[in-house]
């Protein structure tokens, strides 16, 4: 980005080498997710003669690194959300951004030498929707509010789709990594930020436009984009999908024939092997 050096293999290299003869330090290489399209990312700024950090357009490229350089502007714009789908901190909890996550601090709870647990209180876990930041205490108001503001009906595409527990939350997760990227995964366009991709899902009535389900029904999946997706806990689990899945799986089970007994004991080629044995001795 600043340089003519090329570089191969790891991503670590590249990005250590630009902080240290460049002053350009995006964060460390394993804080970072999907590395090459953000990279690709802040190179689209540059080549449109974009500064990364004040994002102010300048007339020809020596202008802008003059500008960079003076202003101390050799890095990104924090404040700019199109950046927090590259950082693994952005993923730790749902519903909260790194300026939320970095600003907790557990350090009474370390403290502590006894805990007192007699003032415990039971509070409820809310589930967040998969389009927006609306929380709900239970499941059905959850589906409720998603059906009614985003047209998303959860149970009825379990229900079509006859999706057991696990394909639910293959789904969940599919639906939510799609969101944090800010990609409409019914017409997979990308955009710069949440509210432009709800805006779009709503009015294009995307949000029911679900891919088919080799798409997203991929091991990849059962690993959730959040931390704490606590809408993974609430999915039904219930002894009807598993007793769909095994009537999907046709496995056929027949029981031993116990019957005759005696005969086959007397029969069993075990005898005649236990036989030889002994006559071997």
């Amino acid at each position: 980005m600043f340089c003519n050096e090329e570089f191969l293999g790891n991503r670590s290299v590249l990005l250590n080498h630009m902080a240290r003869e460049h002053a350009f330090n995006i964060g460390l290489p394993d804080n970072i997710v999907n590395c090459s399209e953000f990279l690709r990312t802040l190179q689209k700024k540059l080549n449109n003669l974009q500064c990364l950090y004040c994002e102010k357009t300048f007339r020809d490229k020596n202008t802008l690194k003059d500008h960079m350089r003076k202003k101390q502007h050799r890095r990104i714009n924090p404040k700019n959300r199109e950046y927090d789908r590259f950082y693994v901190i952005n993923y730790l909890e749902l519903g909260k951004s790194w300026e939320e996550v970095q600003s907790e601090d557990d350090r009474e709870l370390t403290d502590r030498q006894e805990e007192d647990w007699s003032d415990w209180e039971e509070h409820p876990v809310s589930a967040v929707c998969l389009f927006c930041e609306k929380r709900a205490e239970t499941m059905e108001k959850l589906c409720v509010h998603m059906e009614e503001a985003h047209e998303f009906d959860l149970l009825k595409i379990k229900s079509e789709l006859g999706l057991n527990f696990y394909q639910q939350v293959k789904l969940v997760n599919f639906i939510r990594r799609q969101v944090h990227q800010c990609r409409c995964y019914g017409c997979r366009v990308q955009f710069k930020s949440r509210a432009d991709l709800r805006t779009h899902m709503e009015e294009a009535k995307h949000t029911s436009l679900l891919p088919e389900v080799k798409i997203w029904d991929q091991p990849e999946y059962y690993f959730p984009t959040y931390e704490n997706d606590t809408l993974l806990c609430a999915l039904s689990d219930s002894e009807s999908d598993l007793t769909a899945q095994g009537q999907k799986g046709h496995v056929t089970i027949i029981s031993e024939d116990t019957s005759k007994l005696h005969a086959l004991k007397q029969s069993s080629i075990l005898n005649q092997l236990l036989l030889q044995e002994c006559l071997k001795n």
